[in-house]
């Protein structure tokens, strides 16, 4: 049985479609809006939303509730996930290769949802179905740090963190070929129009930014680098690596064609966000997987890796940008 949540309420500062305001501030699809509309938990200036094109005008109240869901069956479960912090609020996992995130038609295996509802953690709903405190997602290949809400009200936060960029985080990368530079790479990025597994650089695409910067390289001309995202698409990493005829060791689908390698080594090292509740500033470092920590002992000075810390990381953004 559903529950309704606690309503919520703001002032619009913008006038526009009632399903565009409320997914901008939620920072949700238009889908997951058009469902609370249909069940009738969004209100403007008190009175009931019909239709997502309703419109809403600058000082117009929004008032809407998020409510409980209930919790959907999970997948066996034989496998366990690295817990970095975890309090009433949020966790922050150390996702391993090879794990899925978030179920799909398409997935067949055990996720690292069915892993979180399989614990009982308390998690956020958004529209009446589990989003499972899901803020942002990494690819089934790449490994580290991932933020996972307990609430709804911490959900929003970190979203709106995502949104005005004060969370992020820095991921490391070794590559088949040194960059001539650290540098910045600001193209939009879709779904390919030559293979529907890949994103590409579309000019119909979203806005994306990325930043690369050279840690180290060695005789064969394998390169360590690391990497900030500006912005969340889909791929983003791996999309404007290829931009600059460069790629992951490990990522063929984007063009590696070197020595077979167990995995795409790409790891989300640090991630730093303000705790939606406390207000605290939180950074985590997530542990590398055994697998690219013995490739890097292989092939660099193990002194690399105070370079891969994360205040080092953050403090050798911060100096270019």
């Amino acid at each position: 049985m559903k529950v309704e949540a606690s309503k919520e309420q703001f002032i619009a500062n913008e006038s526009g479609r009632i399903d565009k305001i409320l997914a901008t501030y939620l920072n949700v699809s238009r889908n997951q809006i058009e469902k609370l509309i249909e069940k009738g938990f969004v209100k403007v200036n008190d009175k009931d939303v019909t239709k997502t094109s309703h419109k809403v005008h600058i000082g117009d109240s929004v008032l809407y509730s998020l409510p409980e869901a209930e919790h959907k069956i999970a997948m066996n479960v034989d496998f366990d996930v690295e817990v970095l912090y975890e309090d009433e609020h949020l966790m922050v996992v150390n996702k391993p290769s090879g794990l899925v995130v978030h179920p799909a038609p398409s997935v067949k295996e055990p996720t690292l949802v069915d892993w979180l509802i399989q614990r009982g953690i308390s998690l956020s709903t958004i529209s009446g179905e589990e989003r499972h405190g899901i803020v942002h997602r990494i690819d089934k290949e790449t490994t580290g740090a991932l933020v996972i809400a307990k609430s709804n009200e911490a959900h929003e936060a970190l979203s709106r963190q995502l949104e005005d960029k004060s969370m992020g985080r820095y991921y490391v990368a070794l590559i088949d070929y040194p960059l001539k530079d650290s540098c910045e790479v600001e193209a939009p990025i879709g779904r390919s129009t030559h293979n529907r597994l890949k994103m590409g650089v579309v000019e119909s695409g979203k806005s994306a930014k990325s930043a690369f910067m050279k840690l180290a390289s060695n005789d064969n001309n394998i390169e360590l680098i690391a990497a900030k995202l500006f912005t969340g698409r889909t791929h983003q990493i791996r999309v404007h690596l290829s931009t600059l005829g460069r790629h992951i060791l490990g990522d063929t689908l984007y063009g590696y064609t070197g020595k077979e390698m167990p995995r795409v080594f790409l790891h989300a090292r640090s991630l730093y966000f303000i705790h939606p509740i406390s207000g605290q500033n939180m950074q985590f470092e997530a542990p590398l997987f055994d697998d690219m920590k013995d490739f890097i002992l292989k092939h660099f000075d193990e002194n690399i890796f105070e370079l891969l810390k994360s205040d080092n990381l953050q403090g050798t953004f911060s100096a270019t940008h």
